[in-house]
């Protein structure tokens, strides 16, 4: 294995190719290999003051091409049994199986939570704060096995449930990557599950539409913030909490809503739950468009476009689901098509891939640890990029 070298920003290139992964430093890639380099990367380094990166890799020559050839199945299958590439499922079923329960009771939790108070104007907080600590306990323990269940489980019933969950636990995440302290963590979860109250105030038919909203219908959203905050006024939620209600929309460049807030005027809470609202409402499929893939998700919230976001908690969302989030399609060495199904925590390079469309002996999923000296990762994909073939069993 070759030696890490430290290259400068000033030395790095729009368009140059290298031929391994660039790190901003030992957890967190950049670019994965022979990717060219592009100039907003550059750009965005340079702002955040960041001076150098890291590689084992070289500048290759754009015309040569990663070792992609095609290998068999069979092929595949022998390598995991002979032990020169691991097949091992990180997390065993019984654990992936009662922590899926969890997510969706906590999913129904939510739906009751916000049913409770259109049916009786209910809002029990302690209740409320007794099962966030119960997810709070999966993010510090569990995170990437309740990511992979968060990308496998579709939106089966009402959007707004789905995504206020998944943004509860994006928004745990993050926090834990700042080292919160628990009550802070909790209050933190409690905010995020609450940031979307307001939105029952709004007709169903305009938050859960099959279509893109007209000037109205997006004016009567805009009220959601401040419907959310007086609720939890009322109801006595403590101020921090609240403030998340009312402020997730705003955005550090001034352009949010519903006060034009900016920068440091924005509380710490409201900034970190309005990246992981924002991440999961892009990456999300609605009824009237696609989400996008998460990687190509990650991709632009790294770029911060307009600086709409806190680059610290940017920064901590990327750190901690990697350039590959779980769910992301992948083209790996061998030629194969696969998924990303876990993630690594010893080395985010390389992380745990279902092979599409292949089988073991025995009828189960072939999966895959990616490695350095094994099969790895060439590229994301967006789905529509997978061939119909593996497309048609997805």
């Amino acid at each position: 294995m070759n030696e890490p070298k430290v290259i400068s920003i000033n030395q790095l290139k729009q368009g140059s190719l290298y031929s391994e992964p660039v790190f901003l430093d030992t957890g967190y890639i950049l670019l994965v290999p022979e990717t060219p380099v592009p100039a907003t990367l550059i750009n965005h380094l340079s702002e955040w003051g960041f001076r150098t990166v890291i590689t084992t890799g070289d500048v290759v020559d754009p015309t040569a091409s990663i070792n992609s050839k095609s290998q068999s199945i069979d092929e595949l299958i022998e390598e995991v049994n002979s032990g020169k590439q691991e097949s091992k499922i990180i997390i065993e079923q019984g654990d992936y199986e009662g922590l899926k329960q969890l997510y969706l009771q906590f999913i129904d939790y939510i739906d009751k939570i916000f049913t409770k108070y259109v049916t009786r104007k209910e809002l029990n907080y302690n209740d409320l704060s007794d099962n966030v600590k119960k997810i709070m306990t999966v993010v510090q323990e569990n995170r990437y096995l309740l990511l992979r269940i968060m990308a496998e489980i579709s939106d089966s019933k009402n959007y707004l449930i789905y995504h206020t969950v998944r943004t509860t636990i994006l928004s745990l995440i993050i926090g834990a990557q700042f080292k919160f302290q628990p009550h802070k963590l909790l209050e933190l979860g409690i905010a995020a599950s609450l940031h979307e109250i307001g939105m029952i105030r709004i007709p169903p038919q305009i938050y859960m539409a099959d279509r893109a909203l007209n000037i109205n219908e997006k004016k009567a959203i805009s009220a959601h913030p401040i419907l959310g905050f007086n609720i939890l006024k009322e109801k006595k939620v403590p101020l921090a909490v609240s403030l998340v209600a009312l402020e997730h929309h705003e955005r550090m460049n001034g352009t949010g809503y519903p006060r034009s807030l900016s920068g440091e005027k924005i509380s710490q809470y409201s900034r970190i739950v309005a990246v992981a609202c924002a991440y999961d409402a892009a990456t999300s499929k609605r009824p009237y468009r696609e989400g996008k893939q998460q990687h190509i998700g990650i991709v632009e919230f790294l770029k911060n476009q307009d600086k709409q976001f806190d680059d610290t908690v940017i920064k901590a969302l990327i750190f901690s689901l990697s350039l590959y989030p779980v769910g992301t399609f992948v083209v790996l060495t061998n030629g194969k098509y696969g998924q990303v199904i876990d993630v690594n925590p010893g080395d985010p390079r390389y992380p745990i891939v279902k092979v599409l469309n292949a089988k073991t002996p025995d009828g189960k999923d072939l999966i895959l640890r990616t490695s350095e000296s094994g099969v790895r990762i060439i590229k994301p994909l967006r789905i529509e990029e997978m061939p119909d073939s593996i497309k048609v069993n997805l």
